[in-house]
């Protein structure tokens, strides 16, 4: 496809046809989208097993879990720290396909494989881990190459004002997405949260899951100092995982109320059309 702003050699504005996404990004972005989904799933299946979480060395039923999914007196029950709330037929307790009442931490429906297998959920995620660490180092490599990653994602510093990071929040609140060439690039919410996923949580992710192998922590014990012990990665591990799925959901929304058509576009093809700007 055609860039028309590039063809006629003058700035683009709204109605131009441009590049947005870099194929380095597009295919990452792909990659990346079924492989975290294939964890998060695998990863309730792996949480099933034992779905209580502590902070520390150490954890089992007799210790003080700050968060554990289960069942009371026939009913599913989350209890966070000391509240307890109730989530039967979603959490704890629950009807699997078949209309039998099971009572495991997720449903069927959020886990990979759907029916109880600690050892397949397991291969699924140590597999897709591998998948998620050998494609983030590739695209990391790739985004300092072509310079992406300082070009496009790296805030500057005039975009770190408050004043300018207030007003693109009020922005996103109002729903009004940027029109023009000012759509072509990344508004400061979309840097920092980018940036904060691709050097922040995945980095975490993968270090606190490697935390857990007691294998790893043979050979680099200094990974249970550095994250309190194998319990408290556990949990780190979890919280990330959790903070994923909300940049998930909110970025599908924000893709959703943008334009699905041209921003999918954008992101198979690389070509985005730049939303018109209003009449004044």
């Amino acid at each position: 496809m055609t860039d028309e702003a590039q063809e006629s050699g003058v700035a683009p504005h709204g109605g131009d046809l441009v590049r947005r996404h870099r194929a380095s990004t597009r295919l990452w972005h792909w990659i990346n989208a079924v492989t975290i989904f294939t964890m998060l799933m695998s990863g309730l299946m792996i949480f099933n097993a034992h779905p209580r979480l502590y902070w520390g060395q150490y954890g089992a039923n007799s210790d003080q879990a700050w968060l554990q999914i289960g069942s009371s007196g026939g009913r599913g029950v989350l209890v966070v720290g000391g509240e307890a709330y109730d989530t039967t037929s979603v959490l704890g307790v629950w009807k699997d396909r078949d209309g039998i009442e099971r009572r495991r931490a997720f449903p069927w429906w959020a886990t990979i494989p759907s029916s109880y297998s600690l050892a397949d959920a397991r291969i699924w995620h140590f597999f897709f881990a591998w998948v998620l660490v050998l494609s983030a180092a590739a695209y990391l490599v790739a985004s300092l190459l072509n310079r992406h990653l300082q070009h496009d994602l790296l805030p500057r510093g005039a975009e770190l004002r408050p004043g300018h990071v207030w007003r693109d929040i009020r922005d996103h609140l109002r729903l009004r997405f940027p029109r023009g060439a000012a759509a072509a690039r990344y508004g400061i919410l979309q840097k920092l949260a980018y940036v904060g996923v691709i050097l922040g949580l995945i980095p975490l992710l993968i270090l606190t899951g490697l935390t857990m192998s007691p294998g790893v922590n043979a050979a680099w014990p200094w990974l249970l100092d550095l994250f309190g012990g194998r319990q408290s990665a556990r949990s780190i591990h979890f919280l990330c995982a959790a903070a994923m799925l909300v940049f998930i959901l909110v970025h599908l929304l924000m893709v959703l109320l943008s334009g699905p058509f041209n921003q999918l576009r954008a992101m198979i093809t690389g070509a985005y059309r730049l939303p018109r700007e209003k009449d004044r």
